[in-house]
């Protein structure tokens, strides 16, 4: 019973050593406001005891009263560097204080009035300083403060600072400079000496400017890096779920997830996007491209059509869920020239069942009268539309191949067709991209790069807000910026990082292309279409034992894809006929011994041989130099190969490509 006994005298502190409980806690909270009661009783005490010392004494009170008036000037003096009232405040306490000492020494403390002036004005000014700091809100001189004393340091000194919202490991605060005096280009120009002053990286602190004024924003500051330890992919984020909901391709550095959406959403305004994704070598380019990808074969409406120069090294497990897969060169070529004429096959589609963009309900049976696309308004059963996704991995090489005009062009178009373009390479800078194609990729995951690179891949407002990929380089593989549609513009400065993918991510990816090839989208009619017009036999669709799974190295070596153009062929103009090698010619055409001349009808028919040829192994653009070989198979001459080529264009058999001497191949029931 003792041991569970509460009295009064423990909540009040008074047993146990006195050390706990209300009075303490009372006790604790009074000592801030006890000074001015302390110097109160100091000053009447001091006021008796020197008039016992100097009462009428005429040298005491000429000191006394210079004492006092110097002590008021020199409160006066010292308070310049406050505020005006706190130093009004002062200078008044110290001199009604003084002068009632010094009466009080010379004609005693009791003496008239002063004993009544004590008793009423000491306690009067005594509770003005507790009322002043009880009210106060930031009592430090201006620019003294730890906020503003940091401010002042980075040059921001007369800027204000709102109440902060404190999350876990991430500080908002709103942030207002002097009217007339800064800009937010001040501020942005401080992050990195705010960075210094705080002991933190530079992407730890960023700023977000408020779009309806040019001196007022956010200051964001992540004190901790939690994206040091680095996290492994353990799956798709929504296994079955529409390409229409986000994918989760990582986290920001206060953990939350890096969400980014491809298709638009005409009830959220928001529309469909482009993708770039840049970063320099070492820097996680190639996980980056597998949390997107395993994330896209997750989902159960959208196609993947991918190419690879460099022969799927990283993509090789997810191959059997890709609907078509092509490496550089030709086969590139082929790809990128069909989906010019996807394109228009599937904004035609669209357009007839009263999509005005791809939406989930467009992969759908389209049994819902509102999108039928028959004249007597009743439901149509025309087989729904996958979104499609075409990625150029490694597209420096593509686009310095076929021009610009190719990608800017299926940019600019594809997004109301329900495509996604995503471009990957190292160096998006002006002599590997032109501008109009970079600004036809609204969205960019901008991994680590050389310092100098930054402006070719973020625009100049997020770089503006602290973001600063070239801080990186090739040090922390898989950081990121992600600038996108959809995710509120103050998390583009925000630094992430993707999924990293360990040697155990293998199996788990071919378990996730086998699901994608038997319960993924298969193209539809129009796609599928279009394409075949356009690649043959080269586009099989993602089907069990016939895509680019079963195609192994060594058929690769006899097809004998190789670049679009020897750089020694550069000058062969198309149009113009060949000349015949004469005899004792030692440099006939293509650098070999010329065979001999057919007649115009066998021209005409080996030709036609040729292509069918070129179009069974899937080599559906073609150029004078891909005949070489097959001209020497037959022991014939080269001459007649540029008048067959533009007799073909003619005859509908071929058609010309963006790339100057380079024909694609009408597939010959198309032609027919």
């Amino acid at each position: 019973m003792v041991a569970d006994y509460t009295g009064p005298g423990l909540l009040l502190g008074e047993s146990h050593g006195g050390g706990g409980g209300v009075g303490a806690y009372l006790l604790h909270r009074a000592m801030p406001h006890l000074p001015p009661w302390v110097a109160t009783a100091g000053i009447g005490i001091a006021g008796g005891l020197g008039s016992l010392q100097w009462a009428e004494s005429a040298a005491a009170g000429v000191g006394l009263t210079l004492a006092s008036v110097a002590l008021t000037g020199a409160t006066w003096w010292m308070g310049k560097s406050t505020t005006q009232q706190r130093r009004l405040h002062s200078a008044v306490t110290v001199a009604a204080g003084s002068a009632w000492l010094t009466a009080a020494c010379l004609a005693g403390p009791t003496a008239g009035p002063l004993d009544d002036m004590y008793l009423i004005g000491g306690p009067v000014l005594a509770l003005s300083w507790n009322i002043r700091m009880i009210l106060r809100r930031n009592d430090d001189p201006a620019g003294q403060s730890s906020d503003k004393g940091l401010l002042e340091k980075v040059g921001l000194a007369r800027a204000q600072i709102g109440n902060a919202k404190v999350e876990p490991n991430r500080v908002t605060a709103p942030l207002a400079v002097e009217a007339g005096e800064q800009t937010n280009d001040d501020v942005s120009k401080a992050l990195g000496r705010l960075a210094s002053a705080l002991d933190l990286p530079t992407s730890a602190v960023r700023y977000q400017p408020d779009p309806g004024s040019s001196r007022r924003g956010e200051l964001v500051i992540v004190p901790e890096d939690m994206l040091a330890q680095a996290a492994y992919w353990e799956g798709p984020s929504n296994l079955g779920g529409s390409i229409a909901d986000p994918l989760v391709i990582g986290r920001y550095d206060d953990g939350s997830p890096m969400y980014l959406w491809l298709p638009g959403d005409p009830k959220e305004g928001r529309n469909g996007t482009h993708v770039l994704v840049a970063g320099g070598t070492g820097s996680g380019k190639g996980e980056t491209a597998l949390n997107l990808q395993t994330e896209i074969l997750s989902r159960r409406d959208v196609l993947l059509w991918l190419s690879d120069p460099k022969m799927f090294q990283d993509f090789r497990p997810l191959l059997p869920g890709i609907d078509w897969a092509a490496e550089g060169g030709t086969p590139t070529e082929v790809m990128v020239e069909a989906i010019q004429v996807v394109i228009p096959a599937r904004t035609r589609w669209l357009g007839q069942h009263n999509y005005r963009q791809w939406v989930p309900a467009a992969a759908e049976v389209q049994n819902d009268a509102a999108h039928s696309c028959r004249s007597d308004g009743r439901a149509c059963g025309c087989a729904g539309m996958p979104y499609l996704v075409a990625w150029m991995e490694e597209a420096a090489s593509t686009l310095r191949n076929l021009g610009d005009d190719a990608f800017t062009g299926i940019a600019q178009e594809a997004r109301s067709a329900g495509v996604s373009l995503v471009v990957s390479l190292q160096r998006p800078s002006y002599d590997q991209m032109s501008t109009s194609t970079r600004a036809s990729l609204p969205s960019v995951i901008a991994l680590g790069c050389d310092p100098r690179d930054e402006s070719f891949s973020l625009p100049d407002t997020v770089l503006d807000a602290g973001a600063h990929p070239g801080a990186w380089g090739n040090r922390r593989p898989g950081y990121c910026y992600l600038v996108t549609p959809g995710i509120d513009e103050t998390r583009y400065a925000s630094p992430g990082r993707t999924w990293g993918f360990g040697p155990d991510a293998v199996s788990l990816m071919e378990v996730l292309a086998d699901w994608a090839l038997r319960n993924g989208a298969v193209a539809d009619p129009i796609t599928a279409g279009a394409a075949s017009s356009v690649a043959g036999n080269a586009y099989t669709g993602r089907a069990a034992g016939t895509g680019p799974a079963a195609i192994e190295e060594d058929d690769v070596d006899e097809i004998g894809y190789g670049p679009l153009v020897d750089s020694e062929d550069d000058h062969i103009d198309p149009e113009a006929e060949l000349p015949e090698s004469e005899e004792g010619d030692d440099a006939p055409i293509f650098g070999q011994e010329s065979g001999r001349k057919p007649t115009p009808e066998e021209a005409r028919r080996l030709f036609a041989q040729a292509l069918e040829e070129f179009e069974n192994e899937g080599r559906m653009v073609v150029g004078p130099k891909d005949f070489t070989d097959w001209c020497d198979r037959h022991s014939l001459g080269r001459s007649w190969v540029s008048k067959r080529l533009k007799a073909a264009a003619q005859e509908g058999r071929l058609e010309a490509t963006n790339t100057t001497g380079r024909w694609r191949i009408v597939p010959a029931l198309t032609a027919a």
